[in-house]
């Protein structure tokens, strides 16, 4: 029923049938909405395609696999291309298997692993304290302690900076074309700073790519794969609603 557009990698398109514009007519986008039918058909074409494709990411399914288990929230936005032709893309929360970019899913808003990115360099300065704090601590002495204290107050000061300095890569576009820093988009609602991981998340990702190719959303699924060994309550092959506490504000944004 899918496969990638010819013209964009990014895009799986649907086999173009007389059901399909049926369910498509008429439909309002929402996040509220329990997943319609068309993300659903989508979320099975992704979950097969996760099934099918051998990564470098243990997702904990199988239970004997190697690596540090860590399961993936993903998501599916169905679209309408400027064309008129249906669709969906495919995104997933964070890095996937180490990296942001895979062949048939969005982009990340900003791409903080590409080579020369202040946050690579950031990461390094901040690996090299606690390298030196470790030492320090291991000598055990009296007269280490103010040293320890100064570096792990500079480790702090550092951390946030670097911090600040990620979120202000992040803008988002909304319906009509306008873009917000997430620093503004926190401010106007919660006003306070955003949680670490914002912008990661796959719903401002696939509005995000679909507002800038000139693509109608249509409809959104979310959903948990693998296993989950911090918290209870992510459930394999299970569908979610965008999190409150890193999305909404987004999102409100983004649908205004």
């Amino acid at each position: 029923m899918f496969s990638l557009d010819d013209q964009n990698s990014i895009l799986w398109r649907f086999d173009e049938t007389k059901e399909i514009t049926s369910l498509a007519s008429g439909l309002i986008f929402s996040i509220t909405e329990k997943p319609h039918r068309l993300s659903l058909l989508a979320a099975t074409a992704l979950q097969a395609h996760l099934i099918q494709k051998n990564w470098e990411h243990n997702f904990g399914l199988p239970a004997n696999a190697d690596g540090v288990v860590i399961g993936k929230m993903f998501g599916v936005l169905v679209v309408r291309t400027s064309h008129g032709n249906f669709g969906y893309l495919a995104a997933f929360s964070g890095k996937l298997a180490g990296k942001n970019h895979h062949e048939g899913f969005v982009p990340p808003v900003y791409d903080a692993l590409a080579p020369g990115s202040f946050l690579n360099a950031g990461m390094k300065k901040l690996a090299e304290i606690n390298l030196e704090i470790s030492a320090l601590e291991l000598e055990g002495s009296n007269q280490n302690q103010t040293k320890v204290s100064m570096l792990k107050n500079m480790r702090k000061s550092q951390s946030r900076t670097l911090q600040n300095q990620l979120f202000e890569q992040y803008h988002f576009l909304n319906k009509a074309g306008q873009s917000k820093s997430l620093i503004e988009v926190f401010k106007n609602v919660f006003a306070t700073k955003p949680p670490a991981g914002a912008g990661e998340c796959a719903a401002p990702k696939l509005l995000q790519y679909a507002f800038m190719n000139d693509m109608e959303p249509l409809a959104l699924a979310e959903f948990w794969w693998g296993l989950s060994p911090k918290s209870a309550q992510w459930k394999h092959g299970h569908f979610y609603p965008p999190c409150h506490e890193k999305c909404a504000p987004i999102l409100a944004h983004m649908l205004s």
